[in-house]
């Protein structure tokens, strides 16, 4: 199969040992266009035999991979980088069909994965650690890092193109080799991730793909031969993914649900926060973990603030994600939009006051699972819509009397992912910074993304494990270190 910007005919398949094989369970499903309900696909799902043998490779590659000079082991991905720039467009189209999101969102994350490659290059100096001459008498000491096996990564739906390079290229460039199972729901981008791989110089069974559900999840999970596990998921599976592969030994990074808050003060430029916000909240169909879905806004400039974000959601089209003007896409599963429908409804039973209502959009020539933007003004602390992730376009107001007020709602909530600050105030922006309890931060910036060279925060209910996504996080997941004591008496 080639990249060719539209979805194989044939059906997903396994990359195992540097062959494609067919998952051998009778079990799977089709993957849906959420914008046009075409089928395009079958994924099968993985066997614990599938499994297995991708384990059993990669832990027969690790052995010779682990001991190639490091600057050998950076030159695959050097071309794997080369490659996804090349096939950017035709990867953000297959993206588009098999997700939902818009064209350019699609090219935005894929960029955002090709960073992680980049820094992923920069290995050889990223793995140095300390050396100290004459720690004692006669004694030098350094520590070494060290890869440990075959490590594996579960990535959801929302980004099936970046979260899958948060996690890879660090794994390999250290030394260790990884198997990939991404979302059944969107398999088709991370196959094709896999295709161009294949055309790098990789050692067969260094990097492998798996297709399946939670069957296939347990199985890595529960493996012996894997060392640590990355996922990304809704809280409730990143909890339970953490004590199931702590449980059995492994080093499990887990990141989960978010409920992330925009605070608006007096002193901000309202025009560009009121963009900024529903953009956040709305990109990506409001499906991303990053999405900042309640906004808090002093009362002095309340009205004001809302007035701007209601004009800003109305002008949102929405859309086939490669129809030319459309800013926000397709939800992933007609469940899904069921889901994020009910919590509308939920919203105007505790009393909030809906705003804009985007339940009623009508997209012209396609039949997908479509809302526009909805806003809801006045809600409390308290409202479903205040507590729970919502992974749609709604955005809920609230106000309140001065940044310490803000402040609180913000930490209150279970979660602990990411916030934003709108703000002309240096020491209103010194306050959050240093009170906020959240894993990301972001001043005059819708969201909260950090770069490659920057670990992915998080905290509380959105976080389970001590070494987080990207940058030199990845570098203490992936490896560990061994103190090697030198003494030559004769010396």
């Amino acid at each position: 199969m080639t990249v060719d910007g539209t979805p194989p005919r044939g059906d997903v398949q396994n990359y195992i040992d540097g062959d494609w094989r067919d998952p051998s369970s009778d079990q799977g499903q089709d993957v849906i266009n959420p914008a046009t309900g075409e089928t395009l696909t079958y994924v099968g799902f993985s066997s614990e035999a599938d499994v297995d043998a991708a384990v059993e490779a990669g832990q027969a590659a690790f052995e010779d991979w682990s001991a190639t000079p490091v600057e050998e082991r950076i030159q695959p991905l050097f071309e794997f980088k080369r490659l996804l720039e090349e096939h950017q467009d035709e990867l953000a189209e297959i993206l588009v069909q098999e997700h939902g999101k818009t064209f350019a969102e699609a090219m935005g994350e894929l960029r955002r994965g090709i960073e992680n490659v980049e820094v992923a290059c920069g290995i050889p100096s990223m793995m140095q650690s300390g050396h100290l001459p004459n720690a004692a008498p006669d004694i030098d000491e350094t520590a070494v890092r060290k890869p440990l096996g075959v490590f594996t990564a579960i990535t959801p739906f929302n980004f099936p193109g970046m979260i899958p390079l948060w996690f890879l290229p660090y794994a390999v460039a250290t030394g260790n080799a990884f198997v990939l199972k991404p979302s059944e729901q969107d398999p088709i981008v991370a196959q094709h991730l896999f295709e161009l791989l294949d055309e790098t110089d990789f050692p067969d069974g260094v990097v492998q793909l798996v297709h399946g559900s939670v069957d296939s999840v347990n199985t890595l999970l529960d493996h012996d031969g894997i060392e640590g596990a990355s996922f990304v998921g809704s809280t409730p599976v990143a909890k339970t993914v953490y004590e199931r592969g702590a449980g059995n030994g492994k080093r499990v990074q887990a990141q989960g649900g978010a409920k992330n808050h925009v605070i608006v003060t007096e002193t901000a430029n309202l025009d560009f926060a009121a963009k900024k916000t529903v953009s956040s909240a709305c990109a990506c169909g409001g499906e991303r973990c990053l999405a900042n879905d309640v906004a808090v806004v002093e009362e002095s400039v309340y009205d004001e603030f809302v007035d701007r974000v209601v004009e800003e959601a109305k002008a949102q089209q929405v859309g086939y994600g490669l129809d030319d003007g459309t800013d926000i896409g397709a939800l992933i599963t007609p469940e899904h939009e069921a889901r994020v429908r009910d919590l509308i409804a939920t919203g105007v039973d505790e009393g909030a006051e809906l705003l804009l209502d985007g339940r009623d959009v009508d997209v012209e020539s396609y039949d997908g699972n479509f809302l526009a933007p909805t806003v809801f003004g006045d809600i409390d602390p308290e409202m479903t819509l205040a507590q729970e992730e919502i992974f749609g376009p709604v955005l809920g107001l609230m106000s309140v009397g001065d940044v310490d007020e803000a402040i609180d709602v913000l930490n209150r909530s279970d979660f602990g992912n990411a916030a934003s600050l709108f703000t002309g105030s240096g020491a209103d922006a010194r306050k959050v910074r240093h009170e906020a309890d959240v894993g990301n931060l972001g001043v005059n910036a819708g969201t909260a993304a950090p770069m490659p060279f920057f670990h992915f925060g998080g905290r509380k209910d959105s976080f389970f494990g001590d070494l987080h996504a990207q940058g030199e996080d990845m570098i203490h997941f992936y490896t560990d270190k061994t103190v090697y004591i030198e003494r030559w008496p004769d010396a």
